[in-house]
């Protein structure tokens, strides 16, 4: 159930941030376009920070489920099992911990808009732009609970989630070395 799970939430924050990608690239190329014939589009600065702050969010949230973000394995690992654990813990409820503030204070952020409304298209609510902030959070403290257990499971065996990557490209680039 937890893999399945994990699994829809990885393929929907996928689709999710290129789907956001490929509509910053066609904004931006659409702006080029009509800067060039030499009308300007009084939204695109506005519209397109939106959509990179929102690619932020989400991709961090998918960074997190593939726990991705820059950590310590090599400090952590260095730990004896107990203590190692202990930090893991101590870690995990710090990151929590500041993503369930994070959540909080983005509702705050979002009662104090109402009725706020984006300078070029006065038709868009600011609090849906700004609504990333509480579900960008949500979805991360979601990512960074569904990964742990698997973290757990490597960290408690003393394997690096970082230092597997690197060994597993290392063999790869090796078998094509040895293929040709």
């Amino acid at each position: 159930m937890l893999a399945s799970l994990r699994s829809f939430f990885e393929v929907v924050l996928e689709w999710v941030t290129i789907l956001l990608m490929v509509l910053l690239t066609v904004i931006v190329i659409v702006a080029v376009l009509f800067r060039i014939a030499g009308d300007s589009l009084s939204w695109y600065d506005e519209v397109a920070a939106i959509c990179l702050s929102w690619i932020t969010y989400y991709g961090a949230a998918l960074a997190a489920l593939k726990r991705r973000h820059i950590g310590f394995d090599s400090v952590l690992l260095a730990l004896p099992v107990y203590p190692r654990m202990i930090a893991l813990i101590i870690a995990e409820t710090v990151v929590i911990g500041f993503f369930v503030i994070m959540a909080w204070a983005g509702m705050k952020v979002l009662e104090v808009l109402t009725g706020d409304y984006l300078v070029s298209l006065t038709w868009v609510p600011v609090q849906f732009t700004q609504s990333v902030i509480p579900i960008g959070a949500v979805l991360f403290i979601i990512c960074e609970l569904l990964s742990l257990p698997e973290y757990w499971r490597m960290t408690a065996h003393g394997k690096s989630l970082e230092h597997a990557e690197i060994e597993e490209e290392v063999e790869t680039e090796l078998k094509k070395a040895g293929a040709n």
